[in-house]
């Protein structure tokens, strides 16, 4: 979870047949640990990433990716596509629309229309409303013969069986997921609503306001210029198509701030959207 790949790579099969600990000592150290500290797993976890190994650049040089090219020696920090339960819930959590509440029922968020009735003779869904649509995706309800499609086109298990090691891949399916799947839409014009309210009077102070929120850092001259120029083609073309950018700002059930103009409001959800589909956004690194 934390590096990508585990001490032992063969996770699903500690025996014999599978590969052997490239850091058996520490392996040893942290299980002794876990046991002497009450097999307290929030204390193992800060432990971890509390850790000089952990904290490390994740900046490779050519000489580490030819001796290390997984990091399975750790000399460098993780760098990784985070995992499908992950991303909605950063986006959520970037907006502001993530609600953080603890425990309670499965929920039924955004799922594409009609899906159920296609494989479940007949069964129907219906998302929830309101907080449950923004629980973290933890809480979401499962149907094992219908997996929620944004889910796996991330790599998420079908939990058809127990699955220790998720595979990752990187397909263009899943930028079309960010860019058009109802949560992800729906986030970005909540994030392009915090910018216009939060961000600053200026387009170029908001820019830096929903840069840092999405990466943790400002954009750098370059980037803050061709987002800029991004935006005002998105100014230009919503302005010209009213009824279309009224039309993408009510995508979502949480409510739209009508006192914001809908073309603007719809050029900011457009570059907030494409912050939120940036590598970098969507990498721990």
């Amino acid at each position: 979870m934390f590096f990508g790949v585990g001490l032992v790579k063969t996770v699903e099969d500690f025996g014999f047949q599978g590969e052997r600990p490239v850091h058996p000592e520490l392996l040893d150290w942290l299980a002794t640990e876990f046991m002497q500290k009450g097999w307290d797993v929030k204390g193992i976890v800060k432990t971890m990433v509390m850790s000089a190994t952990y904290r490390q650049s994740s900046k490779v040089t050519p000489e580490l990716l030819e001796r290390d090219p997984e990091n399975r020696f750790l000399a460098r920090g993780p760098r990784f596509r985070l995992p499908a339960e992950v991303l909605r819930d950063q986006a959520l959590a970037v907006a502001g629309l993530l609600v953080e509440r603890i425990g309670g029922p499965s929920v039924k968020p955004y799922q594409p229309p009609g899906l159920w009735e296609e494989v479940s003779f007949g069964d129907t869904y219906q998302p929830d409303e309101g907080e449950s649509l923004y629980r973290r995706s933890l809480y979401t309800y499962w149907k094992r013969t219908v997996a929620p499609p944004s889910m796996i086109t991330f790599d998420a298990t079908d939990r058809e069986t127990c699955t220790v090691r998720l595979t990752r891949t990187n397909t263009p399916l899943q930028a079309l997921n960010l860019m058009n799947d109802i949560t992800y839409v729906e986030a970005a014009r909540v994030l392009g609503q915090r910018m216009m309210k939060e961000g600053g009077p200026t387009p170029e102070e908001r820019i830096v306001y929903v840069f840092r929120v999405a990466t943790g850092r400002p954009p750098r001259p370059q980037e803050g210029k061709l987002l800029l120029d991004t935006l005002h083609r998105f100014l230009d073309k919503y302005r010209s198509d009213p009824s279309g950018a009224l039309q993408f700002v009510r995508e979502g059930q949480s409510p739209r701030d009508e006192t914001l103009d809908p073309s603007e409001l719809a050029s900011y959800t457009s570059l907030a959207s494409l912050i939120l589909n940036l590598d970098e956004t969507i990498t721990k690194e």
